[in-house]
């Protein structure tokens, strides 16, 4: 099953049609609503962005003007509300996003790809400063969780218990991947090792590369 082709390819997109469907808000509300709501951890948001998504939503009528809000001297405010077409819109690309895998392409992924152009133990003190920090950020994600779910139902949590477990997930190869390499239990550390001490590419990696 292919992901359809949208007409907007921006998540923040989908976060503006999914919170509108709470009620219409204008564009600042809808930022605040986000970030209370803990959506700025999963999606990323900015200001000048989320303007531009609106009034691009807007254009392919998936929102429409509700009301323009006044108050004293303040600025008008447009309110945005959700429409049919924009209901629509959001079930389908979400169930998308649920049910079909796509390619993700993560810095941390590119970077390994890289890995053997660092020296095996310069590799492993890296790789063991990003377990600390990973180890750190668990530990958090965990202490927060078990406080939100005392007040906040787990439905609306799952992308907050998705990182922790991915962090984890995380973790622990990068503690296994770090063993293997210090103990020389990782094929082909010793020709990782030797490049780097004497310059001159293994006849192993040569026939790799060719």
């Amino acid at each position: 099953m292919a992901v359809k082709r949208r007409k907007l390819g921006n998540p923040l997109a989908l976060a503006v049609m999914v919170t509108l469907w709470q009620k219409p808000m204008h564009p600042y509300e809808i930022a605040q609503t986000l970030r209370r709501q803990g959506k700025d951890t999963s999606t990323k948001i900015n200001y000048g962005s989320l303007y531009t998504v609106v009034q691009n939503l807007q254009k392919h009528g998936f929102v429409e003007v509700t009301d323009v809000e006044r108050q004293g001297n303040r600025p008008e405010r447009t309110v945005y509300g959700l429409t049919a077409a924009g209901r629509q819109e959001a079930t389908e690309w979400l169930s998308d996003l649920l049910a079909v895998p796509v390619k993700e392409f993560p810095v941390f992924e590119s970077a390994l790809s890289f890995l053997g152009a660092v020296h095996p133990d310069e590799a492993v003190r890296l790789l063991e400063e990003r377990l600390k920090t990973l180890e750190v950020e668990a530990a958090s994600s965990r202490g927060a969780l078990e406080k939100l779910y005392e007040s906040v139902p787990r439905l609306f949590l799952v992308e907050v218990e998705y990182r922790l477990h991915m962090v984890e997930a995380e973790a622990q190869w990068v503690r296994g991947f770090v063993e293997e390499i210090g103990n020389g239990g990782l094929p082909g550390v010793d020709a990782w090792r030797r490049f780097h001490e004497t310059g001159e590419l293994p006849p192993e990696f040569m026939e790799e590369i060719t």
